[in-house]
């Protein structure tokens, strides 16, 4: 019964508007009450899940991102790309998706990513005559690869919802080849649009002029390998990695490019304050009711319901990433990461899958849902800048899914995308 009240609560509130951190706690506070059990319960469970040294690294991340967003580093790197691929068919679109993917890498932010990037080449894209429902997908799809970042947040919060089970420094470098994989099949997925409707092709401008615009992106590109190379030699952790890429950024953005004003900066600094107060806010209540899921042993439950359908690990990876794409529909990003990864992480650890190729797993499934309707954060901010609706985006998105749906794919059943960097680069033994 308990688990009844926990669960058509936390839907009804879903379906009543209530947002979601607010729907968590509001039902995990209803199954406690009807438990009878003390409510000093509710705060210690809140206070226990913010209360993790780890956590310091989101408001540095975030912060981050926040600077090299306001900070002028998009234009830089939208210049870098344009001049690498903007000669090859519908040239704009693949300069979006390389852009894009760079940014992700400095900002580790898909809502960044869209926002920086969708500001420049949206608008860029409309006046070239490219079609605005195809900038917008182009740009929202891509941003996605900000997830699978060194610089994102998403995997600090996925490893300390896994229960220490997995290191962040293995996550930070199994993010680097899913990233790549899906940068690749978003190019195939722009290209292929762009010729089918007859997109032109730019003109390449030069090795000299690449290798400019390659040495004035380069300062911002190097957040990434600083983070990287700090901590796979153990000069600092990845806690630590994270304040380095705030002091970087600061000194990238005032003193090297020069481009962040004082009002920038009080921007940045308001919307990441903000940013982090939700985050920390959904790992607080996503605390209760993880602590409740434990209680009524959802898990267990959860695996054996998916083994009476199959006990194939193929099948049981599939159904994961069926209901992990059904949930990011009408969640958070961090919300889904902290409910479902007690859930779903033990199952598939049963079904031979290791804990940081799931986090990979997690991390896309949830990026997709960014971009899926009624909850697609990074659909609805490319839109707004696109001047475009919801529902005409949505009827030309299925090239765009596909190609996410193939790097999910690839994650999912060749282990080696995830795990063969940890393992080359720190020896990881999992």
């Amino acid at each position: 019964m308990e688990l009844i009240i926990l669960g058509a609560t936390f839907f009804g509130f879903l379906v009543l508007g209530v947002p979601v951190a607010f729907a968590i706690g509001l039902s995990a506070i209803c199954t406690i009450l009807y438990e009878g059990l003390p409510v000093a319960v509710i705060f210690q469970q809140m206070m226990s899940g913010m209360n993790i040294f780890s956590f310091l690294a989101i408001p540095f991340f975030v912060f981050s991102g926040e600077l090299m967003l306001h900070g002028g580093v998009a234009d830089k790197i939208v210049q870098l790309a344009k001049n690498l691929v903007g000669h090859i068919r519908g040239g704009l679109g693949m300069s979006n998706v390389v852009a894009c993917t760079l940014f992700g890498g400095v900002s580790g932010s898909p809502v960044a990513d869209v926002s920086a990037m969708g500001a420049v080449m949206i608008p860029m894209m409309k006046k070239e005559g490219f079609d605005t429902d195809y900038a917008v997908n182009v740009t929202t799809h891509a941003s996605l690869v900000g997830a699978l970042m060194p610089t994102s947040h998403n995997m600090i919060i996925y490893a300390l919802a896994a229960g220490g089970k997995v290191s962040i420094g293995a996550l930070i470098a199994a993010g680097l080849l899913p990233a790549l994989v899906l940068m690749v099949c978003m190019l195939v997925a722009a290209y292929a649009v762009a010729v089918k409707r007859g997109y032109p092709a730019g003109k390449f401008p030069g090795w000299s002029e690449v290798a400019r615009s390659f040495a004035a992106a380069l300062p911002g590109l190097l957040i990434v390998g600083i983070i990287l190379a700090g901590i796979l030699s153990g000069v600092f952790t990845a806690t630590e990695s994270a304040a380095v890429a705030v002091t970087y950024t600061i000194l990238l953005t005032f003193f090297i490019y020069r481009t962040m004003t004082l009002q920038n900066f009080l921007r940045a600094a308001a919307k990441a304050v903000k940013t982090t107060g939700v985050v920390l806010l959904l790992i607080g209540v996503s605390t209760m009711f993880q602590y409740l899921m434990g209680l009524y042993e959802v898990a267990d439950f959860a695996g054996d319901l998916m083994n009476k359908v199959s006990s194939q690990p193929w099948m049981i990876f599939l159904l994961i990433n069926v209901i992990l794409f059904l949930l990011g529909t009408f969640m958070d990003m961090a919300a889904t990461i902290l409910i479902c990864t007690p859930i779903f992480l033990p199952i598939a650890m049963k079904a031979g899958m290791d804990p940081v190729q799931f986090g990979m797993l997690m991390l896309i499934n949830c990026a997709l849902g960014l971009n899926t309707p009624p909850v697609g954060t990074t659909q609805f901010v490319g839109c707004a800048i696109g001047g475009i609706s919801v529902g005409a985006v949505m009827r030309t998105i299925l090239p765009f899914y596909a190609a996410l749906i193939a790097a999910l794919m690839f994650v999912t059943y060749v282990p080696a995308f995830s795990l063969w960097l940890p393992r080359l680069l720190m020896g990881y033994k999992g």
